[in-house]
């Protein structure tokens, strides 16, 4: 089985190369899902109905969230519609929407899907990651052997402690937030594929996804700056990860980086 992990898409620009890349990635390395953070989908900063709704027709089956999550008012509505859109999963209890699930490819293959959001320097007083992946595994264990985690975090030691901390009971750890890939893809001792970052979706020829002069502006002078979504070079990253359906693992992880012209 293999399973496709897109990056962090970000505005109208991340969306397109989706729309451009994703039917010949999935014919390419034969896709049974496609994951994708969608959390920046919309004017770089936050999520909709609307763009959520765009991300399922291109191609995507499960999106996951992560710190901007709440930034645009209708996500509590498009929560509480669609579950194949996931918040992450330690935000306290009573918060709308579900932080795991469990998906079906088109063949009947049940796969697992939990989103995490990092405490270290993040904006958000949520639950222990480390705990709330360790209940939450053990639930979806009675259903299907194959699950995948988002790590949606800042720090990269917390993402590769988390790694470490899972291997073995997961097919994968794949990590969000920086928008910056990683070449650190490697399969752990004992069978999870792990990645601190899978990168970006968006204009690659920029500071994280926005306008760089008006970054670097911010820099120079201290003073607030609206970010304003780039438009150059836009790519699509990401990892393709084969999972053997018997024992959940992973057998190989590959690093996609794709130039959407």
């Amino acid at each position: 089985m293999n399973i496709l992990c897109i990056g962090d898409i970000v505005g109208r620009p991340g969306r397109e190369a989706v729309d451009g890349l994703l039917p010949q990635l999935k014919k390419e390395f034969a896709v049974d899902l496609v994951i994708a953070n969608g959390e920046n989908s919309a004017g770089g900063a936050g999520i909709t109905t609307r763009t959520a709704e765009q991300l399922f027709e291109f191609g995507c089956n499960v999106i996951t969230t992560g710190d901007h999550v709440w930034d645009k008012s209708d996500i509590i509505e498009l929560l509480g519609q669609n579950k194949n859109v996931l918040r992450p999963a330690n935000f306290p209890q009573g918060a709308p929407g579900e932080g795991w699930g469990v998906f079906q490819t088109a063949e009947g293959q049940k796969i697992g899907v939990i989103n995490l959001l990092g405490r270290v320097f993040m904006r958000y007083n949520v639950n222990c990651p480390f705990r709330q992946l360790t209940e939450i595994v053990d639930i979806i264990k009675q259903q299907t052997s194959i699950i995948l985690v988002d790590i949606h975090a800042e720090a990269t030691s917390e993402k590769v402690a988390l790694g470490f901390f899972i291997d073995g009971k997961v097919s994968a750890v794949v990590g969000t937030h920086t928008h910056i890939q990683t070449a650190d893809e490697k399969i752990l001792p004992k069978g999870t594929a792990f990645i601190t970052d899978l990168g970006m979706t968006g204009p690659y020829l920029s500071v994280i996804g926005q306008n760089k002069e008006k970054i670097i502006d911010r820099f120079w002078t201290s003073l607030p700056t609206k970010f304003d979504v780039a438009s150059e070079d836009i790519q699509l990253h990401g990892v393709v990860i084969d999972v053997d359906e018997k024992t959940g693992l992973a057998r190989k992880i590959t690093r996609v980086q794709r130039r959407f012209a």
